[in-house]
């Protein structure tokens, strides 16, 4: 299981043990996070086998992300890279035979996470079938984020979610005035349990 989280700064100890007690609420394989504001990047391994990798912010501390991994998944990580400060990516290692891997490959997903501040608002054209009609509203990210998953045929997530528009934010102004959904899970396909 993904999910993704605003981590909203992770540059004390005291926020990233805060991390740990909130991820120990949850199952989760991989949480990816956003917002982390590091100067400095950080690898930790802790006592439960949980791997952090958390990335760095740019010289406004804003950006900086990273991702927490379960200690299930851990032993399967090659690297975690940090692309840019709001695109990182984890490599896992694929386990078994090579002809194995190419007989599974229908299980294998291919995501981005991120926080894109993109703004997708509701289905305008038929072709937008990758976007409910319960979405919020539009910006320039969200054109280019729509139009990137049109091109390529990916899904996005957020927008199959049933969950009423006013719990869909995930991003709040400090005096709760303003709320935008602007972080996004795109994959090459869905599959509901």
């Amino acid at each position: 299981m993904m999910t993704i989280f605003t981590a909203r700064k992770l540059a004390s100890k005291g926020s990233i043990e805060d991390l740990m007690v909130q991820a120990r609420k949850i199952r989760y394989d991989v949480i990816g996070l956003t917002e982390t504001g590091r100067d400095r990047p950080l690898n930790a391994t802790f006592d439960t086998g949980d791997e952090l990798f958390l990335g760095t912010c740019d010289s406004g501390g804003v950006g900086g992300v990273g991702v927490l991994v379960n200690m299930d998944l851990a032993m399967d990580i090659d690297s975690f890279e940090q692309l840019t400060t709001q695109i990182g990516r984890l490599r896992l290692r694929r386990c078994g035979s090579r002809e194995k891997f190419y007989r599974e490959d229908h299980t294998f997903y291919k995501m981005i996470v991120g926080d894109f501040n993109a703004k997708i608002g509701p289905r305008r054209m038929s072709e937008e079938l990758h976007i409910d009609t319960q979405c919020l509203q539009w910006n320039e990210q969200g054109e280019r984020l729509s139009e990137f998953t049109m091109t390529t045929k990916k899904i996005h997530v957020n927008s199959q979610s049933e969950k009423p528009t006013f719990l869909r934010w995930t991003w709040g102004s400090l005096g709760g005035e303003y709320l935008n959904e602007i972080d996004h899970i795109i994959v090459n396909r869905i599959r509901f349990a």
